[in-house]
């Protein structure tokens, strides 16, 4: 199970602020989720297929073919906030 330190340290690089009461069940919840992926590294995966979704993606997308693109005009045409270079934005506060 991960002790105290090792839920703190975790706590401290996700930038999380634990309470008393939280440290103990997310040591539980840290545990279980590391038990569950050393379950999965016990599994003889070899003739298991790569995946990127969990089920099988049955839309399809058009073909990625190059083709040209929209006249500038027209699309900073329905901009809120345009220049001749692209679209303006705020600038962000400091």
């Amino acid at each position: 199970m991960i002790d105290r330190d090792q839920v703190l340290h975790v706590a401290r690089l996700a930038r999380l602020a634990l309470t008393e009461d939280e440290i103990e069940p997310m040591a539980r919840e840290l545990s279980a989720v590391l038990d569950h992926v050393a379950t999965i590294g016990e599994l003889d995966l070899d003739d298991v297929a790569p995946t990127s979704h969990v089920v099988e993606v049955t839309g399809r997308l058009r073909p990625d073919e190059p083709r040209p693109s929209w006249p500038r005009e027209q699309i900073l045409a329905a901009a809120p906030d345009a220049n001749h270079d692209g679209f303006l934005v705020p600038s962000p506060q400091a």
